[in-house]
């Protein structure tokens, strides 16, 4: 059967549907940690899922959340550990996927220094960024040493982590993260050893999430989203090396010492199925905010996260 050319005429002058488009908003500038995000930009897996997505890293790291919750981005990359703190402050968000599901926040030493154990910090000086959460943190992995933070000095170093503990300016500092930090303290010749918190007695949690506002998100498009980046994770995981290729590319600043060490510590910790949720996860360090005193009452793990994958 002939199609009239009428009719042809009409089909090749209707313009293909748009993509729907899509702003993310990074936690930092981009580094290893955003892997899945930019090689499924660079293969296309976000444009076949019909996607055309912006990624937008924040000129304050303290943005992307407060973006995404009053509805100026679909989604932002933020950090499990904040979110607790954040939704008890009555922010409107919630998890909505996993970028990287392991804590990559460690306490780092000097490999070569006085601290050989947790104990050794007695009447040390430990550096730390972020107020709340790390001292927290901080404060558990010493009890677990038969410590407190009364036995230690806390000094903010500004984000300067490793250059202050390089420095001598502090013993230690909590909020390195294992991928960054303790590589660049081996390029830089000063070796650091890094106590993994989920090993010094602390919960274990997902170090980057995905948040967005519940009453403001089109969910079947994150499912999109996030199906692409479980794409992308699966290829990472079975070309390593490629991946880092195609995700280096992307800028020139990303083709240094320093981010080839971080991607090579960072892409087996990529989330496999980042839309499924761990609820225990959730609930085990809303009870251990509660318990230290940062929250006043642990909330339902449903206040805190959804699991996009079960919808």
């Amino acid at each position: 059967m002939r199609i009239p050319a009428i009719l042809l005429a009409l089909a090749a002058a209707t313009p293909a549907l748009a993509a729907d488009k899509m702003t993310v908003v990074l936690d930092w500038y981009v580094n290893p940690d955003h892997g899945p995000i930019i090689v499924a930009q660079e293969m296309g897996y976000f444009a076949d899922a019909d996607l055309e997505v912006e990624i937008i890293a924040p000129s304050d790291p303290s943005d992307p959340p407060k973006l995404a919750a009053v509805g100026k981005a679909d989604i932002a990359v933020s950090y499990q550990p904040q979110l607790h703190l954040q939704v008890a402050e009555g922010l409107p968000l919630k998890r909505v996927g996993t970028l990287i599901a392991t804590p990559l926040n460690c306490l780092m030493v000097l490999e070569d220094g006085p601290v050989k154990q947790i104990a050794d910090l007695k009447g040390r000086k430990v550096g730390y960024s972020v107020a709340g959460v790390e001292e927290a943190l901080l404060g558990r992995i010493l009890a677990n040493a038969g410590l407190s933070l009364e036995d230690v000095t806390l000094v903010n170093v500004n984000w300067s982590l490793s250059p202050a503990l390089m420095a001598g300016q502090v013993d230690a500092v909590i909020g390195a993260y294992r991928n960054i930090e303790l590589n660049q303290m081996q390029i830089d010749g000063v070796p650091g050893h890094c106590f993994y918190v989920e090993e010094e007695g602390l919960p274990t949690y997902d170090e980057l999430i995905y948040v967005a506002n519940p009453e403001l998100m089109d969910a079947p498009k994150l499912r999109r989203f996030l199906k692409a980046t479980e794409k992308a994770t699966e290829y990472i995981v079975n070309h390593p090396a490629e991946a880092w290729q195609i995700f280096s590319a992307t800028a020139p600043e990303l083709q240094d010492e320093l981010n080839a060490k971080a991607w090579d510590d960072t892409w087996p910790r990529f989330a496999l199925s980042p839309a499924g949720l761990d609820a225990g996860r959730y609930a085990d360090f809303e009870a251990f905010l509660a318990e230290v005193g940062l929250i006043e009452t642990a909330q339902p793990v449903s206040n805190l996260a959804i699991d996009l994958g079960a919808q």
